[in-house]
């Protein structure tokens, strides 16, 4: 049971046409995004009444769900059927083929693209009074919040030139969180995010007991995580050394984390270098 997320390749094409089309750019927020899902017969889940519950006389019943809440697995594949359901019979768009997160409508000079992730949608368009249209047929199905346009995007900075047609994507403050979290930046220039000398191998993985110990603290797999979320959002020159680090996760040894630190400081440098 799971719900489809929009992916960062396909979101990066919605903001390039976007541009190049000079689409209207917005975001939006279902609230309570998962109690909107509604489960089917065959689905038997059961909880404690809640502190509250407005009817009398019938504390300490067990009550079956009707409609799903946060918690149970099916939640989220629930919510995402309702929200194609939506999409689809209210409002007329198309599911994506390619990515089933991704609903259109194209007519003409009217474009309309939305992408999901779970209850923040991305949603471009023209002419403006479309992307008004689409908003209002959501409100009478599920609640709204209206983001305006589109200014962060899952952690990423979005900044547009119109005039220019131009969307500049930014995790500027993403990789100033990280490096704090893992105290890996320093007052070197590196140029390159791994050293074309640096050769890493499991021969460098912990071998005696204090080895172990030395890296039993040491978040190397939580920092590579890491790493690799910025190299699929808005740092693809990483991308090498962070499939090269992925290699470790097991058993790392100080070598592997010292070329982890390393990746941190340059994108470090990238921002806050002089």
């Amino acid at each position: 049971m799971y719900a489809p997320v929009v992916k960062l390749a396909l979101l990066r094409t919605i903001l390039t046409l976007a541009a190049r089309l000079d689409l209207e750019l917005h975001q939006i927020d279902i609230k309570g995004a998962y109690l909107n899902g509604e489960l089917t017969n065959e689905e038997h889940i059961y909880m404690r009444q809640p502190p509250g519950y407005p009817y009398p006389n019938t504390t300490g019943h067990v009550l079956q769900l009707c409609k799903t809440i946060y918690g149970p697995k099916q939640s989220g594949r629930r919510w995402y059927q309702k929200l194609t359901k939506i999409c689809e019979e209210v409002i007329g768009l198309t599911r994506c083929s390619v990515d089933q997160a991704v609903f259109y409508h194209c007519d003409g000079d009217l474009i309309l693209v939305m992408a999901v992730h779970v209850d923040d949608c991305t949603i471009a368009a023209w002419p403006p009074e479309l992307m008004e249209k689409l908003k209002q047929k959501l409100r009478t199905r599920v609640e709204v919040t209206d983001l305006g346009e589109l200014q962060w995007l899952l952690g990423i900075e979005i900044t547009r030139d119109r005039d220019a047609h131009t969307i500049c994507l930014l995790q500027r403050l993403y990789i100033e969180d990280i490096v704090r979290c893992y105290g890996c930046h320093n007052k070197c220039t590196l140029s390159l995010p791994m050293g074309t000398n640096v050769k890493l191998s499991a021969s460098h993985s912990p071998k005696t007991p204090e080895d172990v110990a030395s890296m039993r603290n040491i978040l190397y797999r939580e920092a590579v995580g890491s790493l690799m979320y910025a190299s699929l959002g808005t740092c693809p020159d990483i991308t090498f050394a962070v499939t090269w680090l992925s290699k470790f996760l097991e058993n790392p040894g100080q070598p592997h984390w010292e070329a982890a630190c390393n990746v941190l400081h340059y994108l470090y440098e990238s921002f806050y270098g002089t």
